[in-house]
């Protein structure tokens, strides 16, 4: 399949990270949070309805232990939703609640994040702001060989991506992109010293 804008790199297994950066990539959700581990590996943490706000910690454990065993040196978050002034209080509650947990579990491990949201992550994978779960899929095999198993709702595509917009913004791409398509980055919210302090330290 073929995605307009992106160019096809040689592959190359995704476990292997530029300069040594480590990025974890996370597409929350208070029912299926998809996770992008610093090696390329990717899961789904799935809650129950009936756990109600035990939903948060089953969430914050696993990152716990997640962050705890890969230590990553950036996480990259996808953002609330533009039309989130349009969700039902119950789940903008529940969408706050989630990223004030998942803020708390990177802070006590001295892990700064950054914020793309889902427009500026469909641009930069797919060079279309509009591009649906199947199109972020494809764009993935297209630009490092992967797929995904067990991921209707996209949300380890997702997360693949945001993990990808890290290393790229950070200066350590991991396959070949347009340039059109990197600058797209350029709207997220990057935590600055650390991003100047990376590539510093890849330029020495």
């Amino acid at each position: 399949m073929s995605i307009p804008g992106l160019i096809a790199p040689t592959v190359r297994p995704a476990a292997v990270a530029p300069a040594g950066l480590r990025v974890i990539g996370l597409d929350l959700s208070i029912t299926s949070t998809g996770v992008c581990r610093p090696n390329g590996s990717t899961f789904r943490i799935k809650t129950r309805q009936k756990d109600g706000p035990r939903r948060l910690t089953v969430i914050r454990d696993r990152l716990i232990a997640e962050v705890a065993e890969h230590r990553p040196d950036l996480a990259v978050i996808e953002d609330l939703p533009m039309n989130a002034g349009r969700m039902s209080l119950t789940n903008l509650k529940n969408m706050a609640c989630l990223h004030g947990v998942v803020q708390s579990v990177l802070v006590d491990a001295d892990v700064p994040w950054a914020y793309v949201n889902t427009k500026t992550l469909k641009s930069f994978a797919c060079d279309n702001g509009g591009a649906d779960k199947a199109e972020m899929a494809a764009a993935a095999l297209l630009a490092d060989g992967v797929e995904f198993v067990d991921d209707k709702g996209g949300d380890q595509a997702d997360a693949w991506w945001l993990r990808a917009a890290g290393h790229d913004w950070c200066g350590a791409p991991l396959f070949a992109m347009p340039q059109a398509q990197r600058d797209y980055l350029s709207k997220g919210i990057w935590p600055a010293a650390f991003v100047q302090r990376h590539a510093m330290e890849a330029a020495a």
